[in-house]
């Protein structure tokens, strides 16, 4: 059986001209209403509660109407109920995502369109991927707009609002995660460059765009997050009925600490360890989360290995500091990171410089950040000034994007929360598409992320070259599943993706198999190979 090739990578469907991009605007929006400068007494935190960004919006919807002015005069009309939305349609196929590089029709953003008996009334819904997008009030405007340009439209109602919270990935996950869309992990693998502090204010950074977020403190030894917030409740709770851990709560953002067990700080082996992380973040009931932030401990031992095991990580966040040593430190991580085929999306380079008497100060040297981004390739790097504000924030237990939503750090941070939101849509999106089945041409097309070139494969050719312990044994090597076993007409009855590593493929006789993309590449390319051998391996 010979692998299919696509002649061309495929193209995505072309929009009509002119195409509406839309672009980040420069001035982030406000993070919330906390004004001024906040004491730590208990009176500034219950005021702070109470008056600080609404929690996260749950049904992540809002109507905005457009009404024409009934003088307009003569307009136009359409023909019928079909041409109507078919017209409606067009115009939206204007407005160009700029993550995914599509229009918002294709990317099927646009749901449940309607239009009034008279065909004059025009609503529909317009469903983001997360309700933090940092331009979902411009989708909003554009989509008003070009569809009440149309001449035989009077009325536009849109509604904004989110795609469910649910994991990209395919496999069986516990309980308590299967209700988390992204999970991002904060990590330095060195102590003290001020990692919970970022992971802290970027979980309030995406609280305030408007998403719902859940904060882990996965170090036992050094818990952190009981002393940078200051939640009523600072004691977990088991739900007696299902025994799940019940999250305490502060701000509308969820968390789970080691240090809000009772237990304060942990003194035990690492086998240990690793299991009190993993029945913390499997066995808690985080709800539909968009957002789950993971403050990584130091290092890169096993509670990171069994983090990313145990969690389909969507991203990473990388701290680090100017010197020398502690770029040592983080590179060890950005490759534990690949290896593990978790993407680092950002890097924040903390306490870089201080500004005084009208001049930059860089106390500590300059480059360890940019050094991280030129030497791995992360696209994204954010410098965290010096300002004892952000240090004393993480002592009074308050924020300082919520102490101080209009400064500079917040606003450092409110593009850090963007850079990740896109990212983190960007990556769902290609995890999403990366392998599909073509019933018209019955194969398999591959497009591995981060690459631009699509492949296909027969799905005989992958059904063969299954290298689980039911094809091949484990202790000999021998292949136990014979060429003559899978017909040729084989399809795939369906494809999920399984985190950023892989696909899961239901066969018709029950099978499900984990296809990596290094081996559906793998495939790819021994078919390439004149060789005979090559051929025969590929297809066999």
């Amino acid at each position: 059986m010979q692998t299919l090739h696509a002649a061309a990578p495929a193209s995505f469907l072309a929009p009509p001209a002119p195409h509406l991009h839309l672009r980040l605007r420069t001035a982030p929006p406000r993070l919330g209403s906390a004004a001024g400068a906040l004491s730590a007494n208990a009176a500034a935190h219950a005021a702070l509660s109470r008056a600080w960004f609404p929690l996260p919006h749950r049904a992540c919807r809002r109507r905005r109407r457009v009404m024409r002015s009934a003088s307009s005069g003569a307009r136009a009309t359409v023909a019928s109920m079909d041409d109507a939305k078919k017209d409606v349609l067009i115009a939206l196929s204007q407005i160009i995502d700029p993550d995914f590089g599509t229009d918002i029709v294709s990317c099927g953003f646009v749901k449940d369109l309607e239009i009034s008996e008279a065909l004059e009334e025009v609503s529909f819904r317009l469903e983001l991927t997360t309700p933090a997008c940092p331009i979902k009030d411009e989708f909003e405007q554009k989509a008003n707009e070009v569809v009440a340009a149309l001449p035989w439209v009077k009325k536009v109602d849109v509604t904004m609002s989110a795609q469910p919270a649910q994991p990209t990935y395919g496999g069986e996950l516990p309980e308590g995660l299967q209700k988390i869309s992204n999970i991002i992990a904060v990590s330095s693998c060195k102590g003290g460059v001020g990692k919970s502090t970022v992971a802290v204010n970027l979980a309030y950074t995406l609280a305030g765009m408007g998403a719902r977020v859940g904060i882990f403190d996965a170090d036992v030894f050094g818990p952190s997050l009981p002393t940078m917030v200051s939640p009523e409740n600072r004691l977990l709770v088991m739900n007696p009925e299902n025994r799940a851990i019940l999250p305490t709560e502060y701000l509308g953002v969820k968390m789970v600490s080691f240090g809000f067990a009772g237990q304060g700080r942990a003194i035990m082996r690492g086998p240990m360890v690793s299991g009190v992380i993993n029945q913390l973040l499997t066995t808690t009931d985080w709800g539909e989360l968009d957002y789950l932030v993971i403050d990584m401990p130091p290092g890169t031992g096993d509670i990171h290995l069994t983090l990313c095991q145990v969690a389909p990580l969507t991203a990473a966040v990388i701290v680090t500091t100017p010197q020398k040593l502690a770029f040592i430190d983080v590179a060890k991580g950005v490759r534990m990171f690949s290896k593990l085929k978790v993407p680092c999306v950002a890097v924040v380079e903390n306490m870089c410089y201080f500004d005084a008497d009208g001049k930059r100060y860089y106390p500590f040297g300059q480059g360890s950040g940019t050094q991280v981004v030129q030497q791995f390739g992360i696209p994204h790097l954010f410098d965290l000034p010096i300002r004892p504000t952000l240090s004393a924030s993480g002592d009074t237990g308050i924020p300082e994007v919520v102490a101080d939503p209009l400064g500079d750090v917040a606003n450092i941070f409110q593009n850090l929360g963007a850079c990740v939101v896109q990212q983190c849509a960007k990556i769902r999106q290609q995890v999403s598409t990366a392998v599909s089945y073509d019933r018209s041409i019955k194969a398999i097309r591959v497009k591995v992320p981060d690459s631009d070139e699509e492949f296909l494969l027969h799905p005989a050719t992958v059904r063969r070259n299954d290298r689980s312990a039911q094809s091949v044994d484990e202790w000999t090597g021998e292949q136990k599943l014979q060429y003559s076993d899978i017909p040729d007409d084989i399809e795939p009855e369906e494809i999920r993706p399984m985190g950023n590593y892989a696909v899961s493929i239901t066969w018709p006789d029950g099978f499900s198999q984990i296809a990596p993309y290094d081996q559906l590449e793998m495939l790819e390319r021994l078919v390439d190979v004149p060789s005979p051998t090559a051929s025969a391996v590929a297809s066999s």
